[in-house]
């Protein structure tokens, strides 16, 4: 089994929509993944996401399946001294860094700040539902390995976002996503390929064969948007906070 884990194309967020370039790097995607066989198309509920999706789906004759759990991860953490509701992904290095609890799997919400919020809750509401979708195709999680009684050829696609994006990655590799969402990026329109590994019959890891690929793009002479990326330079131009 395959799954493609997509970020959305570059966004508009005021107009809740795609930029001119978004929409292209959706159609370039589609040129890219229209030869390859896709099984079934999933979408976060946001539109940008969904406008990414579409021109997938339109090549491969399918529908597109919104869940609403792949929709941005909104779990919040709560600052001690202003009390108000952050996200936990844009963390300055200064912080996390510090923090042994971020750099494990069994540890990283165990963390004071990030029991301060949701982000437990919804941490587990969207493991629990990808779990769920990958029952569905005959796959049972036990601790980082899959049961399942026969593997299947199938690729299933997941368009979402960065931070949502990363906890897939990190369910599924065993990494904390604190480490993920720190120290990796997925650029828009970006593929992340998760393919399964059956070296014992029926006992299933899901191994990732590429991070944020953005091929597709270089084969149009089309520049990878840094949107969400902090600049380069202290005090030079740049995006800001991935939302």
């Amino acid at each position: 089994m395959k799954i493609l884990i997509i970020r959305h194309a570059e966004p508009d967020y005021a107009n809740n929509t795609l930029t001119e370039k978004g929409f292209k790097e959706a159609a370039e995607l589609s040129e890219r993944l229209e030869k390859i066989k896709i099984d079934d198309i999933y979408s976060s509920p946001f539109e940008r996401a969904v406008y990414t999706a579409e021109p997938t789906a339109q090549k491969h004759n399918k529908d597109v399946v919104v869940l609403d759990w792949l929709k941005e991860f909104h779990g919040k953490c709560i600052d001690e001294v202003s009390k108000k509701e952050e996200i936990p992904w844009n963390l300055m290095p200064q912080f996390w860094n510090e923090k042994k609890e971020f750099y494990d799997i069994h540890s990283w919400l165990n963390e004071e700040w990030m029991k301060s919020g949701t982000v437990e809750k919804q941490y587990k509401y969207v493991t629990q539902e990808f779990d769920k979708l990958l029952n569905e195709y005959g796959f049972t999680r036990k601790g980082i390995i899959y049961e399942c009684v026969q593997n299947t050829e199938k690729t299933i696609v997941l368009f979402c976002h960065f931070a949502l994006g990363m906890i897939l990655v990190s369910h599924l590799s065993g990494i904390s996503p604190v480490l993920l969402w720190q120290t990796m990026f997925l650029p828009t329109s970006s593929v992340t390929t998760f393919v399964t590994e059956e070296r014992k019959k029926g006992k299933v890891v899901f191994r990732c064969m590429q991070l944020g690929d953005t091929s597709h793009l270089y084969a149009n002479n089309d520049e990878i948007s840094k949107s969400g990326l902090f600049p380069e330079f202290y005090g030079g131009e740049g995006q800001g906070p991935i939302v």
